[in-house]
């Protein structure tokens, strides 16, 4: 194990657990097919009550169980550097997608809504977001991993049965939001750039969600300054973000730490929190840190570990809000 002064830098490659199984000599994009199985068809037929639970309906001796097997296409890269690993599945990627399979098949909270996924890498929470949402915005940074993530959407075309109009959009944390928007004059050399329109309605997205973008202190900073500022405007939202704890030999600790995770939950406050904090003005991100014991595994079978978690963040300006938000 490396210590934290030890590792390489962008040009180092790196692996996703996920990819194990997979020829490690394979040069170039390597497609695999993700098999959902065991959930109620999220995107057609269901009916709700009035506080948004399922009505399941009865089923006939000789009807056929109400099951939907899906299967997805996923073009990635085996390794990647880290500048680019945006271009592999990782483990937390699959646990949001379970967990977002998982509520839309048990209530109509996720039924309709527009969603904006941050960082989304090779889009496959997106795109299973698709087939229940009404407007998907697949955000990332760099040409090759939004012309992969384009790629997976045409190629689950049909298969997916999307519902949603989905846009793949740049998105660099490091600028300030809003984005540029589009030149008119010169559209087919911006085919990533925003409208005018298309940053409104991400204003007004409801859902947000982010798997795997923690594990740089830097690009933390500069995803909560991003989520700040997004959270802020149009209609209130809430974000669902999966993640893995990663361990490093740290010198000046003499010991494995997870300063990445760490530094991460310095952004959050949580409910025991709340009731100390001494400014009510102070922006806040209320956390909550999601059960996942209940959510089955959907999207095939991978390990999840003690270490990968999900968390639930609303934006908040003040302690009253902060206390109505986990309330």
């Amino acid at each position: 194990m490396e210590s934290e002064e030890e590792k390489g830098g962008d040009d180092e490659e790196v692996m996703s657990e996920v990819h194990l199984g997979c020829p490690p000599s394979f040069s170039g994009p390597y497609i695999s097919v993700f098999t959902v199985s065991g959930i109620l068809d999220v995107a057609r037929n269901l009916e709700f009550d009035a506080d948004g639970d399922l009505l399941l309906p009865r089923r006939t001796t000789n009807a056929p169980h109400s099951r939907d097997g899906l299967s997805v296409k996923i073009q990635h890269n085996i390794t990647s550097s880290i500048s680019n690993v945006g271009l592999q599945v990782w483990k937390a990627e699959l646990l949001l997608s379970d967990f977002i399979l998982h509520r839309a098949s048990c209530s109509s909270q996720l039924h309709g809504v527009t969603a904006l996924e941050l960082g989304a890498g090779t889009g496959l929470v997106g795109l299973l977001l698709a087939r229940f949402a009404n407007t998907v915005f697949l955000t990332d940074h760099g040409t090759e991993i939004l012309d992969n993530c384009a790629k997976n959407v045409q190629l689950n075309f049909g298969s997916l049965n999307y519902q949603a109009k989905i846009y793949v959009r740049e998105l660099d944390w490091f600028n300030c939001w809003p984005p540029k928007t589009k030149i008119e004059e010169a559209p087919c050399t911006q085919k990533y750039s925003w409208t005018s329109r298309e940053i409104e309605d991400a204003e007004n997205a409801s859902l947000l969600v982010a798997a795997d973008v923690i594990y740089s202190d830097e690009l933390t900073d500069a995803f909560f300054s991003t989520l700040e500022t997004l959270m802020s405007r149009g209609s209130t939202k809430v974000l669902y973000m999966a993640l893995e704890k990663r361990y490093n030999f740290s010198l000046s600790d003499l010991d494995v730490v997870a300063n990445g995770y760490s530094h991460f939950r310095s952004y959050l406050r949580d409910e025991d929190e709340i009731e100390s904090l001494q400014s009510v003005s102070m922006p806040n991100f209320v956390g909550k840190r999601m059960d996942i014991s209940q959510i089955p595994q959907y999207v095939g079978e991978y390990d999840r570990g003690p270490d990968v978690e999900i968390w639930q963040i609303k934006y908040s300006r003040s302690k009253q809000e902060a206390s109505a938000t986990l309330g």
